[in-house]
């Protein structure tokens, strides 16, 4: 079964990103974007809402940088959820809403891990119980302001600890799995 993991980099203070959308607080080195990579390498499927598939599009669809992302980028199916987007070159499918029977049936699909992008996507598959792990990029700065990742949940999810790693960047990863009953 394919699990659905959010794989998003956060502050300390649990911000996603800054006042107007800024992540230039995002610190990186070679180890941190190797190790993206080859996690993502082994993904079936990214779970974008129209918004991230938008800036995902924007930096990665024609991208030629030296590293492995913008193959990945490329050849890994895109699901993107929105109200207003139409079908486009890049979304590999267009959801309306998210159909908790229908995310499940995906989820029995053969394929690695689906990752999802996006605040407003992963509290509508929180909403339904569907995030099987998080695996969360703490980069040390306290932004203070910006967007939270997390807002207000119906229950609380019980967690466990299945990994961390620490980069040379200050970057921690901490992975967590849930436990279900």
């Amino acid at each position: 079964m394919r699990k659905i993991v959010v794989h998003m980099g956060v502050s300390l203070d649990g911000f996603f990103e800054g006042p107007d959308r800024d992540i230039s607080w995002h610190r990186m080195d070679e180890e941190m974007l190797a190790s993206v990579d080859e996690y993502l390498a082994t993904t079936s499927a990214f779970l974008f809402g129209r918004v991230t598939h938008r800036l995902m599009v924007d930096a990665w669809a024609t991208s030629e940088q030296d590293r492995e992302f913008p193959d990945i980028f490329r050849r890994v199916p895109r699901i993107v959820f929105s109200r207003t987007m139409q079908q486009d070159e890049w979304a590999t499918s267009v959801h309306r809403e998210v159909d908790p029977d229908e995310i499940r049936a995906l989820q029995q699909q053969p394929g690695g891990d689906m990752t999802i992008g996006g605040a407003d996507l992963i509290e509508s598959f929180r909403k339904h119980d569907l995030i099987d792990e998080y695996r969360l990029f703490v980069h040390p700065v306290l932004l203070g302001r910006g967007r939270p990742l997390f807002g207000p949940g119906n229950a609380p999810d019980d967690l466990e600890l299945v990994g961390t790693r620490r980069f040379g960047c200050g970057v921690v990863l901490l992975h967590h799995a849930r436990r279900r009953g």
